[in-house]
């Protein structure tokens, strides 16, 4: 028996019972071989994409014709391009984790990667979570949006055989897709709790090193073949509190760009093409007679700024070798190395959003130690809500109440702007913070705001049979609706609503919330006639229109009559 293969199985067997009832309610699935598939599905998704519990399930989609896609994550757009991760599990019941990927599998997913992507082409047998998911990826690329896919073969035991990969190359796919396995010993990987990393960093030339504040600064150069070495021998050990995902090499600008010039004639510019690297540790080190080329001995080593830097230099290691060549030694980088004092996770959260913030980043933990955050919690707690300021692991009740949720639902209720909360999550903790966390809003307002949203986000992902199409894609348009009916009910204005009738307002959603709904979605589809003359509207246009805010308008106008 493998080890790590044993303790996934164990792992899989209490995450069973956590999503038992969404899979037997959203899925129709009862069989327990199924459901530990599905199981072992939704770990490699919520592990690998780092995804919250509703997000996970969110992308599940296996079934009958599921197209050989076990679940689908689609991003937001970001320079032109958007990205598309498909998962296929292949779960065996044999832990002894020597069985490879089915060669039926990978054939599948190169199927699906050419007719999802694929707009005119017909997909008639698939089921309606990927079907809509599909139509979504399809409205982005005729919007003329580029999709970066990443198609993971997931199982519990080796890669695929030589036959599959033979079929890979014959794909003709070229850089935009990248098939990747994982299994049982990637999962552990990324899942247990890393240790120390204490390393001597080699630097090159002149470095400044100085005591400040109780801490210490080294400011110095280091070679990447450095970099390289450090990444091969600690990995992802090293970017514990990094707050990115390594991108990719392929698809991503600025790390083709690192690969490109690291081959170039002039690989000593690199030095001036790089924002260099941030790393930070609990003590260093280094002979101080020296004038130069500093060994610099780091307890606790971690980068926090600078990770997708060393990962790509370190495949660049991999690919220059592979063709016989080897990293350029006059190529360096600079790099800042901060002794700070211990157990201080506050200063280090905001180096690390100083230094990241001149990219796109989930900031939702960066944000977490604000005063609004704290102030919101508080007042929530009030209420009989845990409100989630920080990322937490293991499985969410119905009474907590993540920021991520809490933002999404108060800037498409409150502040009226359901496109922006859909599609524009990356910003909701960056440029839209101050219009979603305004100094007036208050616990109950969220809290309202969050009910509100769970009713619509259910009917999503579970429609009935009465509710139309468009529920797949207006949620947030619906959820707008709701609170506008709920303020009516209340007969107040939003910057009325506080402990003083929440009570009254939680009881409204709690008794009136479906018929909040049923009015929202007449609203949607009234909207919907009136912007499209009562023309058919296919999963594409649907999506379109949602995605780009053309019935904001129009809703605006309409009164609710409560």
């Amino acid at each position: 028996m493998n080890i790590n293969a044993s303790i996934i199985d164990q792992r899989l067997s209490g995450l069973m019972l956590e999503i038992r009832e969404r899979v037997e309610g959203e899925l129709n699935i009862t069989d327990e071989n199924r459901l530990k598939s599905i199981a072992f599905v939704y770990l490699c998704v919520k592990t690998f994409l780092d995804l919250d519990d509703d997000e996970t399930f969110d992308c599940i989609t296996e079934g009958g014709g599921d197209f050989g896609v076990d679940a689908i994550h689609i991003t937001e757009e970001i320079d032109g391009e958007f990205e598309v991760t498909l998962f296929q599990g292949k779960y065996k019941k044999n832990l002894q984790g020597d069985s490879n990927f089915p060669e039926q599998g990978i054939n599948a997913l190169i199927n699906a990667v050419r007719h999802i992507f694929n707009p005119s082409s017909q997909l008639e047998t698939i089921n309606d979570r990927l079907r809509f998911r599909v139509e979504e990826a399809r409205s982005l690329i005729r919007d003329g949006l580029i999709p970066r896919v990443r198609a993971f073969a997931c199982n519990n035991g080796l890669t695929w055989n030589n036959a599959s990969q033979e079929a890979l190359d014959r794909t003709g796919f070229g850089d935009q897709v990248l098939f990747k396995h994982v299994n049982h010993d990637d999962l552990i990987r990324v899942l247990q709790r890393m240790k120390p990393v204490d390393e001597t960093l080699r630097l090159v030339g002149k470095a400044l090193v100085e005591d400040m504040s109780f801490s210490r600064v080294l400011v110095g150069r280091i070679p990447v073949q450095e970099i390289a070495q450090l990444m091969k021998t600690h990995g992802e050990r090293l970017l514990e509190r990094n707050i990115r995902r390594y991108l990719g090499l392929y698809g991503n600008r600025v790390n083709e760009g690192i690969m490109k010039t690291l081959q170039s004639q002039n690989p000593s510019n690199f030095y001036f093409f790089n924002n260099g690297l941030t790393l930070v540790c609990n003590d260093f080190a280094y002979n101080g007679l020296q004038n130069s080329d500093y060994h610099v001995q780091v307890e606790n080593l971690q980068i926090v700024n600078g990770g997708q830097t060393c990962m790509t230099i370190f495949k660049a290691m991999d690919s220059i070798k592979s063709n016989g060549g080897k990293l350029p030694s006059e190529a360096s980088v600079l790099v800042r190395l901060y002794k700070l004092p211990k157990d201080n996770d506050d200063i280090v959260l905001q180096i690390t959003h100083a230094t990241n913030s001149q990219n796109p980043v989930d900031l939702k933990d960066l944000r977490s130690n604000d005063e609004k955050q704290q102030r919101l919690e508080t007042s929530i707690k009030d209420l009989g809500y845990t409100y989630k300021r920080k990322r937490t692991d293991g499985p969410s009740r119905s009474t907590d109440i993540s920021s991520g949720t809490a933002a999404e639902a108060v800037l498409a209720i409150w502040r009226h702007s359901p496109h922006q909360a859909k599609f524009f999550t990356r910003e909701h903790f960056g440029k839209l913070y101050d219009k979603i966390f305004s100094e007036t809003l208050n616990g109950p307002q969220v809290v309202s705001a969050v009910l509100l949203y769970r009713i619509a986000e259910n009917h999503r992902r579970r429609p009935s049979s009465q509710d139309p199409q468009s529920v797949r894609y207006a949620s947030c348009y619906i959820a707008m609706q709701m609170g506008r009916c709920l303020l009516n009910d209340l007969n107040i204005k939003l910057e009325c609503l506080d402990h003083r009738n929440y009570h009254q307002a939680k009881h409204l959603i709690e008794t009136k919330g479906e018929a909040y709904f049923n009015q929202s979605v007449e609203d949607i589809e009234k909207a919907l006639h009136d912007l499209y003359g009562g023309q058919d509207i296919s999963l594409q246009q649907l999506s379109a229109t949602f995605r780009r805010g053309a019935l904001i308008e129009k809703l605006n106008s309409y009164q609710a009559p409560w």
